[in-house]
């Protein structure tokens, strides 16, 4: 019999959760990967007699499932963490976040987004979305140095003033800037670096973002037939602020503007008015569920929010983890939020089963970024992104059934090797593109940078004594 020849094989796993179109749970599982894409998925003995490869790897103690997508991380705010604890929604953004990003440099940025993408992938992300930042080019450098995928953006206010309040002197830009370097992220950078980086369009806040930037954005990106994403209803204050600059909540308003549509990323998306389920339900945008910073921030949109019954309605919602000022950048941590926050909600166990969460995290994902032929599965041609955990730790066991112990008992800790498309990027915990001494190094150095520029008293609660 001939034997075909791969690049890489992956034998013995445990289990293999696949999230393909039958979502097809295998164990003792082999995959064969070549040049970067799955060509055999299947039994371990299937594989290997099928299957030789320059390289085996023993999948003994493991469980397997696709690479995960974060579909909302702000790689910017990965040095922000204690910074904005105990705040609402506008002590947040303009007391605590607005004034640290204005103090950031390209360089910091650089350093934040290396520190980002370290934490990422140990967690077993291998793509993430970014609503930008003002050094876009910083963020790019670093993330693609460490063998991740991203799409980028860069960061877009044009109108300086909401009722929550003003904007840093450094982030005020007019409409036609925002629209011209926006349309210069896209010539940049589309195509660039073998497919892992793509490209789109942010209008940061419908707040502080005018009708004619907001539908400038959106024909960008139909012109190059991408997305534009925006953060939405992650407040009753956002909500109630909405209606009284604009005299309509922010749903509606995106509506009446004609730009909603399934190449639209809604990140939050919790405080919604009867009317805007129903557009929702009939626009199908993709709709990004962050519930780390929900819960941190006391905004209430899993008490209130309909993701639930929005996801039953055949809207695509998926899972972001938003910042690491809400405290943790780990999408495993955020399924079980997520599933587990609404069930809270609801007083009913049977809403949102861990099933529902992986595929916000995997196959969801894919389809926000419009590349679910691409990535988010396991499956016959897709690239070959895939996370091996270590299931022989406590968190892991007993193991009857690794979805369940997937959302609700592990972490993102107990990822072991990452892979996109047949890439190691991620070896026994630590990434192999990238050094971690190095990153974490930089990251002490920039913390006291960044501190020396802000006002850490305001910043940081402690209300312990510290000698």
């Amino acid at each position: 019999m001939t034997r075909g020849h791969a690049d890489v094989v992956v034998r013995g796993i445990d289990w293999l959760i696949t999230v393909d179109t039958t979502r097809r749970v295998i164990r003792d599982a082999g995959i064969a990967i070549k040049p970067g894409k799955f060509v055999a998925i299947g039994k371990s003995a299937a594989i290997e007699q099928a299957w030789t490869a320059e390289r085996i790897v023993d999948g003994k103690g493991t469980v397997v499932t696709p690479g995960f997508i974060d579909n909302h991380l702000h790689a910017s705010f990965q040095m922000s963490r204690g910074l904005a604890d105990e705040a609402n929604a506008q002590s947040f953004l303009f007391e605590h976040m607005y004034p640290y990003e204005a103090a950031n440099t390209a360089e910091d940025v650089y350093v934040s987004s290396s520190f980002a993408a370290l934490e990422l992938l140990r967690h077993g992300v291998t793509c993430f979305i970014d609503p930008g930042n003002y050094h876009p080019d910083a963020t790019v450098r670093a993330v693609m140095a460490s063998g991740m995928r991203m799409n980028v953006a860069c960061s877009c206010f044009d109108q300086t003033k909401s009722v929550l309040g003003l904007l840093p002197p450094s982030m005020i830009e007019s409409t036609e800037k925002c629209l011209d370097k926006t349309q210069g992220m896209f010539d940049t950078y589309l195509g660039k670096h073998q497919g892992r980086l793509s490209v789109s369009a942010s209008f940061r806040g419908l707040n502080n973002a005018t009708d004619k930037l907001i539908t400038g954005l959106k024909d960008i990106a139909n012109k190059h037939d991408s997305f534009v994403q925006t953060h939405a209803c992650f407040s009753y204050s956002t909500r109630d602020s909405s209606i009284a600059q604009h005299g309509k909540p922010e749903i509606e308003r995106l509506e009446s503007l004609g730009v909603l549509d399934e190449r639209t990323v809604l990140v939050h998306s919790g405080w919604l008015e009867p009317q805007e389920v129903a557009m929702l339900a009939k626009r199908k945008p993709t709709l990004v569920c962050s519930p780390s910073s929900s819960v941190h921030n006391g905004y209430g949109y899993l008490t209130v929010g309909m993701h639930p019954e929005l996801l039953a309605l055949g809207v695509n919602v998926t899972l972001g983890s938003d910042h690491a000022c809400s405290g943790i950048v780990d999408i495993v941590q955020e399924m079980r939020l997520c599933v587990c926050g609404y069930k809270e909600a609801r007083a009913n166990p049977r809403v949102m089963p861990p099933e529902t969460a992986v595929e916000m995290a995997t196959i969801n994902g894919a389809k926000g970024l419009g590349m679910a032929d691409r990535i988010g599965s396991i499956e016959m041609g897709k690239e070959a992104d895939f996370v091996m955990f270590d299931a022989t730790v406590p968190e892991w066991q007993p193991l009857y059934n690794p979805v369940s112990n997937l959302v609700y008992s592990a972490t993102g800790n107990t990822v072991k090797h990452v892979y996109i498309a047949g890439d190691q990027v991620l070896k026994d915990g630590k990434p192999t593109k990238i050094n971690y001494d190095d990153v974490m190094r930089e990251v002490k150095t920039t913390a006291d940078r960044i501190a020396g520029r802000l006002n850490m008293q305001k910043m940081v609660k402690l209300r312990w004594p510290v000698e």
